[in-house]
């Protein structure tokens, strides 16, 4: 199976993605991530064993969540994967301590995950064109609580993602 760690949005900050999406998505063009598929990945493990799932969990259980407000309030795009994201310009060193102390209890469970460092964004659209500028969005202010093991799901129809367990403060 193919399993990431996650920040999971709350149905409010959904819906503000999703009005970012929309507008990004007017400038831009491309193919939007679903709404109930939006989030911030802390760790991308790809694929896992059926039998190591438990191990994957048992690593993230010695890791505790936080409470941490993420303001997300930077649009941006990646011309060389054509993404265009919402992003922090200021990343609270809180959430970058949990993403270190997260990818620190993989590795020490020799757990392989992506090792790019980590960059606090959301995708919001997917193969959309370099926009001439940026629209001014409104800022999203994100309460942190917690953060989610989640799995990827292939369809013909695109990605679904499931929630395989999650961590609260």
């Amino acid at each position: 199976m193919r399993l990431f760690f996650a920040l999971w949005p709350d149905e409010g900050v959904r819906a503000q993605l999703a009005r970012w999406t929309r507008e990004l998505h007017a400038v831009c063009g491309g193919r939007p991530t679903r709404a109930e598929n939006l989030h911030l990945t802390l760790a991308f493990l790809g694929k896992v064993e059926d039998t190591r799932a438990a191990e994957v969990e048992r690593a993230a259980d010695a890791v505790a969540p936080r409470s941490i407000s993420l303001v997300l309030d930077e649009p941006g795009y990646w011309k060389g994967n054509r993404i265009a994201w919402a992003g922090a310009t200021v990343v609270p060193p809180g959430l970058e301590a949990f993403v270190e102390e997260l990818r620190s209890a993989l590795a020490g469970a020799r757990i392989g995950f992506d090792s790019k460092g980590f960059v606090s964004h959301v995708t919001l659209l997917r193969d959309a064109r370099e926009p001439r500028a940026m629209p001014a969005l409104d800022p999203i202010e994100w309460r942190l609580d917690g953060f989610a093991l989640v799995r990827s799901v292939t369809l013909p129809e695109g990605s679904r993602y499931e929630i395989r367990k999650s961590w609260k403060v």
